[in-house]
């Protein structure tokens, strides 16, 4: 059986959907984390904010979250990610079940969209992963 490795294939797009947020941090790092692995390996990647996920875009969110006790910050992890070439996109739709205002966005959200870009991303990508 040949040895098949990750840059022998054609899957070059992704999007993942980021439901978790800050009543789960131990899981808000991870998918910026491979979303950033994933564009350095240059890969079109896009993180998807919807539900409790959309509160990680609020400003001082993740900024005071942590998936470990004295490990980096989600924001840090986002930020790292965004560098990458990460798109970030923001779920319209779920944003006034949380009370989030368009104002009181970080500066690395590229989109604020409605749920028919995220089925778009969805079908258009190679891959999809949800947290």
């Amino acid at each position: 059986m040949a040895e098949h490795h990750y840059l022998d294939n054609e899957e070059q797009s992704v999007v993942i959907v980021m439901t978790s947020g800050p009543s789960t941090p131990h899981r808000c790092a991870t998918p910026f984390y491979i979303g950033a692995i994933l564009a350095s390996m240059d890969a079109e990647v896009h993180i998807f904010f919807t539900m409790e996920g959309v509160m990680l875009a609020k400003k001082g969110v993740a900024a005071g979250l942590a998936a470990m006790q004295g490990g980096k910050t989600i924001l840090e992890f986002i930020r790292d990610a965004k560098a990458a070439g990460v798109k970030l996109h923001l779920c319209k739709p779920a944003m006034p079940g949380y009370e989030l205002d368009a104002s009181e966005l970080i500066d690395e959200i590229d989109e604020v969209a409605n749920a028919g870009a995220l089925a778009d991303l969805i079908l258009s990508s190679d891959k999809s992963m949800y947290f």
